[in-house]
């Protein structure tokens, strides 16, 4: 499992992002079992470094999300009546 860099994320497109945090999601899953079942890890670092990559995507992903509501024009408040 390679660090991700935040170039390499942003280059993906939505779903694959998607994918790949999903692909993340069950490694750290698998990692944390081998670990809760006393196993030694082949890399100690390794549930941290997964751990950061996941939240690498979801921060891109919120930022993403946030830069396109800005672009979309809000919706004007009816006004009160007198």
């Amino acid at each position: 499992m390679a660090l991700l860099r935040t170039k390499e994320i942003r280059s993906l497109d939505e779903k694959a992002r998607a994918e790949k945090l999903k692909e993340l999601r069950s490694e750290l899953m698998h990692e944390r079992g081998v670990a809760a079942m006393g196993g030694a890890p082949p890399s100690p670092g390794k549930i941290r470094a997964i751990r950061r990559n996941v939240a690498r995507i979801l921060t891109i992903m919120r930022e993403e999300e946030i830069a396109k509501e800005k672009v979309r024009p809000a919706k004007p408040k009816p006004e009160k009546a007198p």
